[in-house]
């Protein structure tokens, strides 16, 4: 194994140690009853609360996917989404949290979305509660499904691993952590995600426009390839009949833009609406400590998300495929210190894969709160 790759697999290792051990720490709390189970005892902090909150959002798509769409056709798709996204936190947090807070508590201190639903509109047969969870489950099945192809896909092509056998393995390691540590474990691992995220995200930033000579060269170069820079056309790459793009000297080629239409623009702003119904920042809402405390987290989950959104254009019109865009964020690092600072660049991609199984504690949590309410 080469240097390079040994820091990589460090950094994964100390990673999952750091995940267990988490989970460990908040065992004892968290299985003292169900409410601190569930929701924490209602006791997380704003910083908690606001980044766990978008790093439970944001993830492979964040860091991987939308970059890549910004590479390959400029910047006016991710500049629209952004916007979308970071209109749609801030209502979320405006028009919801506090509310959500609130009534909840009324609402026969409820701890999770189906038992909120559920107290909401009286319930007693728990009719609601069960469509809740059932709708929960069925659809993070799928989400979680394509979560494990991404960690397989990410160990497979950076070490030649068993695709299969990865997949397994991160499922086995995060159900771990989640089951014993409860939702406070799945806080502070996302609380700390969101922060490695930032960090990752502002290494491969650097090292990106580093490594085309600066700021000055970054936006020359990408002014000479049409409309890549402008927020009402779209770049059109120049594809062969395999459907790569083409490459001359290195370079990728462009064709003459595209328009970027008032009805796509709105679809990307519409984005934001997805936030509205998101089970794994709504519990979020649930668990904070107090309602006046909402403002505090709503400040900071709109600031890390617009940060975030600038950041997501990182690629200079370069042509690649899966195994490039994995190892992109390995080079990103090569431009600081080979040790700390590289490994802190390759969690810009481990977290495309290994990220995602966060999303399991929903599915933890929901499956034992169907069973409480069916009376089993």
């Amino acid at each position: 194994m080469v240097t390079k790759d040994f820091w990589v697999l460090l950094a994964m290792v100390i990673y999952f140690v750091a995940m267990l051990t988490i989970g460990f720490i908040y065992s004892k709390r968290s299985n003292s009853s169900t409410r601190q189970y569930f929701a924490g005892g209602r006791g997380v902090g704003p910083w908690l609360t606001a980044l766990s909150a978008e790093a439970s959002d944001m993830s492979g798509w964040l860091l991987m996917g939308l970059p890549g769409v910004a590479y390959f056709t400029g910047a006016a798709d991710p500049l629209w989404t952004a916007l979308g996204l970071a209109l749609g936190t801030y209502l979320n947090w405006k028009l919801v949290a506090r509310r959500l807070r609130r009534y909840s508590v009324v609402a026969g201190d409820a701890i999770t979305i189906p038992d909120f639903f559920s107290k909401r509109f009286h319930d007693k047969r728990n009719i609601v509660s069960t469509i809740a969870a059932l709708i929960i489950l069925v659809f993070f099945c799928v989400y979680v499904g394509s979560c494990f192809v991404t960690v397989g896909k990410l160990f497979s092509t950076l070490f030649g691993w068993d695709y299969h056998l990865t997949m397994v393995i991160g499922a086995a390691i995060v159900f771990a952590y989640t089951v014993i540590g409860g939702y406070l474990s799945v806080v502070v691992t996302d609380f700390i995600q969101g922060l490695l995220m930032f960090f990752a995200l502002a290494v491969v930033f650097i090292g990106s426009v580093a490594s085309v000579g600066g700021v000055d060269n970054t936006v020359a170069f990408l002014k000479g390839i049409p409309g890549f820079l402008d927020g009402t056309q779209m770049a059109t790459p120049i594809l062969n009949d395999a459907g790569e793009q083409i490459v001359k000297a290195g370079q990728a080629m462009f064709g003459a833009p595209t328009e970027y239409g008032v009805i796509t623009m709105i679809s990307m702003l519409a984005w934001g609406l997805g936030y509205f119904g998101m089970p794994q920042v709504l519990v979020r809402f649930l668990s904070i400590r107090s309602s006046e405390e909402i403002k505090k987290s709503r400040i900071i989950a709109t600031t890390w998300c617009g940060v975030a959104g600038v950041r997501r254009v990182h690629r200079f019109g370069r042509p690649c495929d899966d195994a490039d865009a994995v190892r992109h964020a390995v080079r990103g690092g090569e431009h600081f210190h080979r040790g700390f600072a590289g490994a802190a660049a390759e969690l810009h991609v481990r977290h495309r894969g290994v990220g995602h199984f966060r999303r399991v504690h929903e599915l933890v949590v929901v499956i034992p709160d169907y069973r409480r309410f069916r009376g089993r």
